[in-house]
């Protein structure tokens, strides 16, 4: 299958991006986890990259499109994938789907003040990337390498607004668009991680 998730920042993509791909045994293919690894170790494309995420601005079409073309192309997409942070605006659709077909687009709902919270509360590890949340977690370093923990610059309050500014003006609108295509399916967002998961699971099964 392939899928693609869409939602506000902090809906929780890649928390169920993670847990279905682990379920069903296709890929998770996150644009920004691929920017941020890029930005972690000092390259060309993460350098140009960094100042612009960090403003809470989306990076250029063109890089996009070429990381997410070599990934799919990869043999592990063999069998399907799952996008999650791409595509973020019209443009990036139609460049998708020049490139292959996509099965559904899952929108995963959730309110406005809960996605300040969700995203506020975050914390990153820098040293082997690991994503943590301080309503379940509590220590400042991480439990999987040591490494001490930070606040993402976009997950920062003065960031956030801007963030979710830009989703609403550049990726709402693929809402829209896949639900002309007939691909879009809609879960609520704003229940447990294992509901929520519940819900995709029912609708990637008529697949």
């Amino acid at each position: 299958m392939k899928l693609i998730f869409l939602g506000a920042p902090g809906a929780g993509k890649g928390t169920q991006a993670d847990m279905l791909c682990e379920a069903v045994g296709i890929p998770h293919i996150s644009t920004g986890d691929m920017l941020r690894k890029q930005m972690r170790e000092g390259t060309e494309l993460g350098r140009q990259a960094k100042a612009v995420i960090e403003a809470g601005g989306l990076v250029g079409d063109d890089i996009i499109i070429g990381m997410v073309k070599d990934r799919i192309a990869e043999p592990d997409c063999k069998n399907g994938f799952l996008l999650d942070g791409f595509p973020r605006t019209i443009a990036q659709a139609d460049a998708l789907s020049a490139l292959t077909d996509i099965d559904m687009a899952v929108d995963i709902d959730v309110p406005t003040e809960r996605l300040v919270a969700r995203i506020s509360g975050r914390r990153m590890c820098p040293g082997c990337g690991a994503t943590f949340h301080v309503s379940t977690y509590a220590k400042e370093t991480c439990d999987k390498c040591g490494a001490t923990l930070y606040i993402r610059d976009d997950d920062k309050p003065e960031t956030v607004k801007n963030r979710i500014d830009v989703y609403n003006a550049n990726t709402q609108p693929l809402i829209a668009y896949y639900e002309n295509k007939g691909i879009l399916k809609r879960v609520d967002g704003d229940k447990k991680p294992d509901e929520v998961l519940a819900q995709i699971r029912t609708l990637t099964e008529t697949l």
